[in-house]
């Protein structure tokens, strides 16, 4: 079996830790206005915050084959990512400043293949509950196009202080 190499290239700026005197939300206003670098792992994977609002943040990232696993799909690291992320960033939005967090548990359920040809997946993370030292969210992923359900799921995070 002959195969013909496909090459994926990307660049990143070093990461940006939310200084003190901005809220989650307007740190990650500044990152959708580009005034703050996207995390790297955004551009290892191919996707972009694209909306916040008080307890919402949305994702989209185009499928590839460079996101297959080894039966030809997309993995579901992929998937379990985009969740993770949509999910933090929707918890970050309701942080005050010098607040940070990290999750704790992340539950994922797929429930559809996704594939190069399936095009982009937005994935909505809405949080439920933000506490003193805890807060939990929920996440659907979709297809951009249809609408159709890809996976959905939740997490536990632990709120902190950012040290200054």
């Amino acid at each position: 079996m002959t195969t013909t190499a496909t090459s994926r290239t990307h660049s990143w700026a070093p990461p940006t830790v939310p200084p003190g005197e901005l809220s989650g939300l307007e740190f990650l206003h500044e990152m959708i206005e580009g005034r703050i670098p996207a995390p790297p792992i955004a551009g290892t994977l191919g996707f972009t915050l694209v909306r916040v609002e008080p307890g919402l943040a949305v994702f989209e990232g185009e499928t590839g084959e460079h996101l297959y696993n080894p039966i030809g799909s997309v993995h579901g690291g992929y998937y379990a990512t985009l969740l993770d992320s949509a999910l933090g960033c929707a918890v970050m939005t309701r942080l005050p400043a010098g607040a940070g967090y990290t999750t704790t548990n992340l539950t994922v359920h797929m429930v559809r293949p996704a594939f190069a040809h399936t095009g982009t997946l937005r994935c909505e993370g809405t949080v439920l509950h933000v506490g003193r030292s805890i807060a939990t969210a929920e996440a659907r992923i979709v297809g951009a196009a249809d609408g159709k359900l890809y996976a959905h799921g939740t997490t536990t995070c632990a709120i902190f202080p950012i040290a200054p």
